[in-house]
């Protein structure tokens, strides 16, 4: 197997679709699903454990977790539906049993609940059957079963009552039913139709009473299955206010010990208290989530749909999720539960992607990762922190991203234009737009002064200094779906949807290497460090190394297709993501045989994989929404060698404007600090002067009062005496002393009086002269404020006229522009149309001459066969005729001595005849008389023939 492995290190992102999808652990740890695992996640320390899903799961459809918080249940699609039960106080949460629907086959459970003493569990099962199953679980025996509802009336939740383990409630779209399990079966208790209400959620609040929420948002109070009442969640005048808003689907109720929680219509939740009857509840809280300012229509964030609602053990916090994969949180404080103001939540974490992330890059500068998705955002990620820095909503859907190597620029391919923008400090700046449409990918060189952008089948290379475009690399006959450069940048590899691969050089614009395959559809290319070899994947499941035009091996994926695929600078490992989500560690160089780890990550197709460039993570993306970042190791845990340690760079870009702003707002809030603690200081010393002279009064008067208490105590002791000597003259004594005493204490109690007025009287002026300097104050901060809004006002009357010529200008240059690209593609397009004319005439010249020329080439070799055997005829001819000739000439030979013997007999024959005349002359003329004349011509006629 391969030396190199990879770990999940951390996670963004929820998974959406999940029922059920959030809980708590305990007070610091919350669980959730990401792509195809269950995260543990610390809120105080910020780390994450993972709990993957099971091998060729099709993703996870509902979650359920005990009582006692031990056991997490996990419903997971499949060619059969299973539901696998982890404990969470092993360290690895080791896997306890796996349960799933017998000899019936399910296809998913959509709903299951643990026993309050976990050892009894409930699934409901979906489409066709919605049959529900009782099982004691760890024995992974099924108690009973029983048919809930028919496929018209789907079932959205099953609980346990918490009090009774025997006894179940089902409810869904048209359906609020009780069951209890009693010998060996389920039987239903209650029998009321609720046909006319869709029942989203319910909650237990007693041993008899039942909670439920209604889509079209009332809340039933069922108690032993029968109604008691029901109410709307929201006031007709709150509905008044925002008919709009407020659609209050009740999607989710969860108890606790003073009363329930509920949602209410997009983005709010109420909390619900007994009241002194205890009977009934009354809304003591609404709490909802606040607009997003980093998106282009801020509200957009309310208009979310709460899911999932848990509250902490201690019933501090609340944690909800939402139907657009945002976790968010509130400390419930009993100071802030006492006020009667408006509460919003936060993010648990970190906002996360809501819909399919289609870009992903990471640059060499600095330890960030940028994302982009159909969610219209892009969003920067810290890998060293685990925290997003920076992310942006925009008005069109973003296909591809590319950050540029020192990680102050990105390029994202929008619907309509490909934009280069600034990373500032708090924000996505666009400072340069390209004409193209819908760019599926891009990529800056590894030195960063190039950045190749697709459009269709074409790769554009641009400057990124000069912006002009460099090279046109046309070839492809389909879509390019993948580039990717070489470490030196002097090569391009690219694939195509028709089957090609090829390396282009980014010098010359020249093909210099080829491999086409039709009956592949490529989806991802890399190449080697050394930039020798190519790795391709695509449509036919199979891993393709290709060198110098050749593919040399063929890695079979077995029974899935590749999506994406990616290398290690160390050039030890390769790393592929699949059409089922997961990712492959293929070992280095290849082998024919599975030689391979496979991990479960996603719950769809993996979309975008990269390495970071030191070779210590590996980050994937998918269709699910999720980032998942993984740490690669070796087989003994340790991370791999870093050729020469890398040290991030720590600047940010911030414009001038907003440094400008931010230094007069910090000046302003320096002086409005200074006067506030020189008034502080000037009351301070009025206090300490005041309480000076107030301690001084107060002593001289405990001071007077402890004398007349001496002088009382000295004149009690004379009267004692006097009564002694003379009760008379005491009397006398003790009526002067006592009057004494009187106009003594009443000018006493006057002076006090006095000193008592003169204290109110100097505390009155320490309070006016407080109110004074804090007039005096609030003067000067609104001299101040008017004076700063003044200078605003001014500022911005001249930054709008500014504006309003800069807008006129853009307006003009963008007209300009405009009218030059119109040109530029008006004459682009002809001269596309002109070459592709001349190139279809020619071509069709081309075809003809061709064929012509093809069947010249027959005319020429039947010619030069029938040339062949003419020849062979002629040579055989001409052989024959100068056998002829001498033939001709012996018999012309043989004629002359034949004609001379002609000759010789004519002349013979001549000789002959005329003495045969003679003869005959001469013998007729004796036999004239001696034969008759009839004989004599018979006689001469065979001598004539002889």
């Amino acid at each position: 197997m391969s030396a190199v492995v990879a770990q999940c290190h951390y996670s963004f992102g929820l998974q959406r679709g999940v029922a059920n999808n959030l809980f708590y652990f305990d007070e610091q740890t919350v669980i959730f699903p990401s792509g195809n695992n269950c995260v543990r996640y610390n809120i105080d320390q910020k780390w994450q454990r993972f709990i993957p899903g099971l091998e060729r799961s099709q993703g996870m459809y509902a979650l359920a977790i005990s009582s006692n918080r031990r056991y997490l249940a996990v419903s997971e699609r499949g060619d059969r539906a299973t539901i696998t039960v982890y404990d969470l106080q092993h360290e690895q949460s080791r896997k306890r049993k796996v349960l799933n629907g017998g000899d019936i086959h399910v296809q998913e459970f959509v709903s299951m609940a643990f026993s309050t003493d976990s050892k009894y569990f409930i699934g409901q099962s979906g489409a066709p059957d919605y049959t529900l199953f009782y099982w004691m679980w760890e024995k992974q025996k099924v108690m009973a079963m029983v048919k809930t509802t028919v496929a018209t009336n789907p079932v959205n939740q099953v609980s346990l009552n918490p009090y009774d383990n025997t006894q179940i409630c089902v409810s869904g779209n048209g359906v609020f039913k009780l069951f209890r399990y009693a010998e060996g079966v389920l039987k239903q208790s209650t029998f009321h139709k609720q046909e006319t209400h869709n029942f989203l959620s319910h909650a237990w609040m007693s041993e008899e009473r039942v909670i439920a929420g209604t889509e079209a948002g009332r809340l039933m109070v069922f108690e032993s299955g029968d109604l008691r009442w029901d109410m709307s969640v929201t006031t007709k005048t709150t509905m008044s206010q925002d008919p709009d808003r407020w659609l209050p689907r009740v999607t989710v109720i969860t108890a606790y010990s003073k009363g329930f929680a509920c949602s209410a219509g997009p983005g709010t939740v109420y909390l619900f208290e007994r009241t002194d009857d205890k009977d009934n509840y009354r809304k003591t809280r609404e709490i909802r989530i606040p607009p997003d300012q980093c998106s282009h229509e801020p509200s957009h964030a309310e208009q979310q749909q709460i899911v999932s609602l848990v509250i902490s053990p201690s019933e501090e916090t609340v944690v909800t999720s939402t139907d657009r994969g945002q976790l968010y949180s509130i400390t419930l404080s009993s100071a802030e539960m006492s006020k009667g103001e408006q509460v919003q939540f936060e993010f648990l974490s970190h906002s996360f992607h809501s819909g399919p992330i289609t870009g992903l890059s990471v640059c060499i500068r600095k330890p960030i990762i940028a994302t982009c998705s159909l969610d219209q955002s892009v969003r920067i990620w810290n890998v060293e922190t685990n925290t997003l820095e920076l992310y942006k909503e925009f008005q069109e859907e973003a296909f591809s991203i590319a950050l540029h190597p020192f990680g102050l620029f990105v390029m994202v391919g929008f619907s309509d234009k490909l934009r280069l923008m600034n990373l500032l400090i708090d924000d996505v700046r666009t400072f340069k737009e390209f004409t193209v449409r819908a760019c599926r990918e891009c990529a800056f060189s590894h030195g960063g002064h190039l950045f190749a952008a697709v459009n269709g089948n074409i790769i554009h290379i641009y400057s990124t200094t000069t912006f002009e475009n460099v090279l046109n690399l046309k070839g492809h006959n389909g879509k390019v779906r993948s580039i990717a450069w070489s470490g030196d940048d002097s090569r391009l590899v690219s694939c195509g949807m028709e089957g090609a691969v090829y390396e282009w050089n980014t010098l010359t614009s020249k093909r210099e290497s080829e491999s086409v395959l039709k009956s592949c559809s490529y989806t991802s290319v890399t190449i080697s460090p050394d930039a020798k070899t190519i790795f391709a994947v695509g449509t036919d499941c199979t891993l393709k190394e290709i060198q110098a035009c050749q593919i040399l091996r063929e890695v079979p994926a077995e029974d899935v297709a590749y999506t994406t695929i990616a290398m290690s600078r160390s050039g030890r490992t390769l790393f592929t993501g699949t059409s089922i989500g997961t990712i492959r560690a293929i070992k280095y160089p290849l082998s024919t045989q599975k030689d391979w780890i496979e991990y479960q990550a996603h719950s769809s197709p993996v979309t975008k994989m990269v390495i970071t460039f030191d070779d210590q993570y590996l980050l994937t993306v998918s269709e699910d929404g999720c980032l998942l970042i993984w740490k690669i190791i070796d087989k003994e845990g340790r991370g791999l060698k870093r050729d020469k340690e890398i040290t991030y760079a720590e600047e940010i870009l911030i414009t001038k404007s907003d440094l400008e702003e931010k230094v007069v707002m910090l000046e302003l809030k320096t002086r409005v600090e200074e006067l506030k603690m020189e008034n502080e200081y000037q009351l301070r010393l009025k206090d300490m002067n005041y309480n000076e002279k107030t301690k001084e009064l107060s002593t001289t008067f405990v001071q007077q009062m402890e004398s007349l208490k001496t002088n009382i105590q000295i004149l009690k002791t004379e009267r004692d005496n006097m009564e002694v000597a003379n009760q008379e003259t005491m009397f006398e004594v003790m009526e002067k002393h006592s009057k004494e005493l009187q106009d003594m204490e009443s000018a006493n109690s006057q002076k006090l009086m006095l000193e008592y007025e003169k204290y109110q009287e100097l505390q009155f002026k320490s309070q006016q002269m407080q109110q004074d300097y804090e007039k005096q104050l609030q003067q000067m901060d609104e001299s101040k404020t008017a004076a700063l809004e003044e200078l605003t006002l001014y500022y911005e009357g001249k930054m709008q006229e500014k504006l309003l010529v800069l807008e006129q200008c853009q307006e003009e240059s963008r007209i300009q522009a405009r009218e030059f690209e119109e040109s530029r593609k008006q004459m682009e397009e002809d001269g596309d149309r002109e070459i592709q004319d001349i190139r279809v005439r020619y071509e069709r010249w081309l075809r003809d001459e061709r064929e012509t020329n093809m069947r010249m080439k027959r005319d020429t070799g039947i010619m030069k066969k029938k040339f062949s055997s003419l020849q062979k005829d002629i040579d055989n001819s001409n052989v024959e005729m100068e056998r002829m000739k001498l033939e001709q000439q012996k018999l012309q030979a043989i004629v002359k001595s034949l004609e001379k013997d002609i000759l010789a007999l004519k002349k013979a024959i001549q000789e002959r005849d005329e003495t045969i005349q003679d003869k005959v002359s001469e013998w007729l003329g004796h036999c004239s008389v001696l034969f008759p004349l009839k004989s004599m011509y018979i006689f001469y006629h065979q001598c004539y023939e002889g």
